[in-house]
């Protein structure tokens, strides 16, 4: 069976090698650095799931999510936002905007692979 994809979109470098260290063995993954190069790689690159940080420069994640939504090529892809911010009108905003799951940094390994393995039917 092949490898899933996961596009990992972030613009702190330290979160991004984290989360490379925790699913680079068994998921082959792509990089976006803001909300609109995750826009477009979900399009040209066809993942499986899609990491989401909300606070980015150019697009932020939850308008990136509404557009990899409201895109008939994207808009079955699950999306777990992964952010800092975690007060309730921040969820609440991920959540319509069309995220699937919701985790805060520091990441917890353990939560995070669980939620991905439920999401892609692992």
């Amino acid at each position: 069976m092949p490898r899933k994809k996961i596009l990992l979109v972030d613009d702190a470098e330290t979160i991004l090698m984290m989360e490379r260290m925790i699913l680079g063995r068994d998921y082959d993954l792509i990089i976006a650095k803001d909300g609109q190069e995750a826009v477009e790689k979900a399009r040209v690159e066809r993942p499986d799931l899609i990491l989401l940080d909300i606070v980015m420069p150019v697009m932020n994640g939850i308008e990136a999510c509404r557009m990899i939504r409201s895109d008939e090529s994207t808009s079955d892809v699950p999306v777990i936002m992964v952010t800092t911010r975690g007060s309730e009108d921040i969820v609440k905003s991920a959540f319509e905007s069309g995220c699937n799951e919701y985790v805060t940094k520091p990441i917890n390994k353990i939560e995070l692979l669980n939620k991905i393995k439920n999401l892609l039917g692992e």
